[in-house]
């Protein structure tokens, strides 16, 4: 038996080291573990589907069925347009008989370009250009005009009258006035660039004017290429400061009039709607605390406005993009008012009418409503926090049916009719696989399944992400582990722990790998236990659970993941003396912040474009959840490792990127600054002219070498 049982490691040794190991060059220059993804689809009119394409050069849109997964149809190329030789996005106007065509993209910010684009007219094969330099050029739903912004100004082409530009505005002015484009905060806080929506019967324009002529300005250092560096400079409300002063307008086509419209008193307008009645507009307020949201009907005709929602929370409301008219007025909603995130049908005048999913869960996404079935598709954690599953359930919460599989991460994209959607399944051994189904959930075809993919990743020596829960302070905390393929429970190993921890964030899922992923798998190949766990204030486990960070960031984050650490230091096989934390941005706040107040436990970190004190960074991200400075002082303090820089003990890296416009460089060198004057040696690394996500070239092979040699070196 013993000499089976020797035979036994001896072949499974030799099969190990006959598999490859990952190395950096495979995750960041070669992309040996790229995953096959279909490119993002544009649902059709009736059962059918778009891609944008690309082939030699040239860029094509085609047109696709449902049914059958088949081209039906090339829509429009490129070699095909004079004086166009490609085009990087497009979209359709109601009737999908004209596209706007998009190149030349010019980013501004996270979301935001300035682009070049033009209108194709599918039956008369003819180009014409709208504008260059231009933003978010968005048909009417009479497909007669476009409205686009330019230089902080509104523009309307009407096609119906000789192609003639109407200028809506002429007040836009750079770092002054913007008209129907967002500022910097509201698009990185609430997620939206175009401030401007058209109503139902294209009489209407409403939009958003941004003043910020009283808003600090940031400036940064543009080094370039050439002999002196230029500055970028933009306005950024930090916390506690002035925000730009917004205001609601709607445009009337029919009289050339703009009015201003007064909604009751507010700090921010994070969300305007059309409704299913062409004068009715649906308008989402919120107080600087963002406590006390309300959505407002505004009547275009008559310019009156009352409230039909009003949501307050002791926290904080968080603004989504989940809410849908239907044929009668009345609107699907969703909101966290019972403990957990549901969904919620109210009438046209705002009074509930269903609460339509219960239960000790989450709903993560809505997909929208089969009118025809009365059916909402949905996507939710009902199988577990780490997990998402697709669903349907008729309006009045009843028949409740599973579309996907039951475990894993399952996202859905439906057909505009919600005949088809095409599902991505993943989990942590599974790379994406992309099925088309029915309504009823119905596998009928398989598209992609990385079978490549898979073949691959079989040649490389990968270990198992081991899914658990870790009791510390009085909370099961989701975990993960990844341990050396050849682990051996005898022996003591070095360990890595990564996390994120942001308020309502997510790190410990059921899904496939993304980049992190390989590099915990390499560390794991050279003898590390990486570890991460979702400690307070992250999401998916309830309303509570989020927001119990309320006031103090970083503060139960810091104690869980100190706590985390003390507890895997008990462990036979881990050496105790070598335990580090690694993350970036909020991640970074927090591994900088675990080095210092649980420096008896942690022997080194790694912070990455890390908030070094939330008083650097923007109101409404950081007033959500502290309010401001001078309302809770010692929130914003406290936990700020600029004011314990003593407490270092262990082995510091500080990376950050000079052109982050985001978490700005600031509070690096402030953190560098702190350390020197505590006489701290640490080590760190600046990024010239890098954002926010370092990236560009060979900067994540140089990142993420300077990392690892970082670990290999003291943990």
């Amino acid at each position: 038996m013993k000499k089976l049982l020797l035979l036994f490691i001896g072949i499974s040794s030799l099969v190990q080291a006959q598999k490859k190991d990952i190395s950096l060059e495979d995750i960041w220059r070669k992309g040996t573990f790229r995953a096959d993804y279909m490119n993002s689809l544009n649902s059709m009119n009736g059962d059918f589907y778009s891609l944008l394409n690309y082939e030699n050069g040239s860029s094509t849109v085609d047109k696709y069925s449902y049914e059958t997964l088949e081209k039906v149809a090339t829509i429009v190329d490129s070699k095909d347009l004079a004086g166009l030789k490609y085009f990087q996005s497009y979209s359709f106007n109601n009737d999908e008989t004209k596209l706007i065509l998009g190149t030349n993209f010019k980013q501004i910010f996270r979301h935001s370009y300035l682009g070049t684009y033009y209108v194709y007219d599918i039956a008369k094969k003819s180009l014409d250009l709208i504008g260059t330099d231009i933003q978010e050029p968005t048909f009417s739903p009479d497909s007669k005009k476009i409205a686009y912004a330019k230089d902080n100004n509104l523009f309307i082409k009407d096609y119906s009258d000789a192609n003639v530009v109407i200028q809506i505005t002429n007040s836009g002015k750079k770092n002054e006035i913007i008209n129907g484009i967002t500022d910097w905060v509201y698009e990185e806080e609430f997620g939206f660039v175009k401030a401007f929506e058209w109503s139902k019967d294209s009489k209407n324009l409403a939009y958003l004017r941004f003043d910020e002529s009283k808003v600090k300005t940031f400036s940064m250092d543009v080094y370039g290429k050439e002999k002196y560096p230029t500055q970028h400079v933009f306005k950024y409300p930090k916390a506690g400061e002035e925000n730009a002063k917004v205001a609601l307008r709607i445009f009337s086509l029919e009289t050339n009039k703009t009015a201003e419209i007064r909604v009751g008193d507010y700090e921010y307008i994070p969300r305007i709607n059309w409704t299913n009645n062409p004068n009715i507009l649906a308008v989402r307020t919120l107080n600087r605390h963002q406590n006390d949201l309300k959505m407002y009907f505004v009547d275009a005709t008559t310019f009156n406005s009352s409230v039909v929602l009003n949501e307050t929370d002791k926290a904080y409301v968080d603004i989504t993009d989940d809410l849908t008219f239907l044929d009668d007025n009345s609107f699907i909603w969703t909101s966290e008012k019972d403990g957990y995130n549901h969904i919620y049908h109210y009438d046209k005048d705002g009074k509930l009418l269903n609460q339509v999913t219960k239960g000790n869960w989450e709903v993560t996404s809505y997909y929208g409503y089969n009118a025809d079935k009365k059916t909402i598709y949905y996507q939710s954690v009902e199988n577990g926090s780490i997990n998402r599953g697709v669903y349907s359930i008729s309006l009045d919460g009843n028949n409740k049916k599973l579309l996907s599989n039951s475990t894993g991460t399952n996202n859905a994209a439906f057909s505009k009719n919600m005949h088809y959607f095409i599902n991505t399944f993943s989990d942590a051994n599974t790379p994406p696989v992309y099925t088309l189904r029915n309504d009823e959930g119905k596998v009928l075809k398989t598209i992609k399944d990385n079978a490549a993919l898979k073949e691959t990743i079989a040649g490389y020596n990968l270990s198992k992400k081991e899914f658990s829960t870790i009791n510390v302070n009085g909370n099961d905390l989701n975990m993960y582990t990844i341990k050396p393929a050849n682990f051996d429970v005898n022996k003591k190993y070095p360990v890595l722990m990564y996390q994120y921890s942001g308020p309502g964030s997510q790190n410990v899922k059921n899904s496939w790998n993304g980049s992190n992923d390989y590099w915990h798998q390499m560390l794991a190949q050279n003898g590390y236990i990486v570890v991460c766990v979702d400690g307070r204030g992250t999401g998916f486990k309830g309303r509570d659970f989020k927001k119990v960070t309320y006031m103090n960031l970083v503060k139960h984050e810091t104690e869980d993941q100190i706590s985390v650490a003390k507890e895997l230091a008990k462990l036979p096989y881990v050496d105790a003396n070598r335990i580090g934390i690694w993350g970036w941005s909020f991640g970074g706040h927090m591994s900088t912040n675990c080095l210092l107040k649980g420096n008896d436990v942690f022997a080194a970190a790694i912070a990455v474009a890390p908030v070094t004190t939330w008083r650097f960074y923007d109101t409404i991200y950081t007033e959500r959840y502290m309010r401001t400075p001078e309302e809770n002082p010692a929130g914003y303090d406290d936990n700020s490792p600029l004011n314990y820089p003593e407490l270092l003990k262990g082995k510091y890296l500080l990376i950050h990127g000079t052109g982050d416009d985001n978490v700005h460089v600031q509070n690096a060198y402030r953190m560098a600054e702190a350390l020197i004057q505590a006489n701290k040696q640490f080590e760190w690394g600046m990024y010239p002219d890098k954002n926010h996500g370092i990236y560009g070239g060979n900067t994540r092979l140089h990142l993420y070498t300077k990392m690892t040699n970082f670990i290999k070196n003291n943990l």
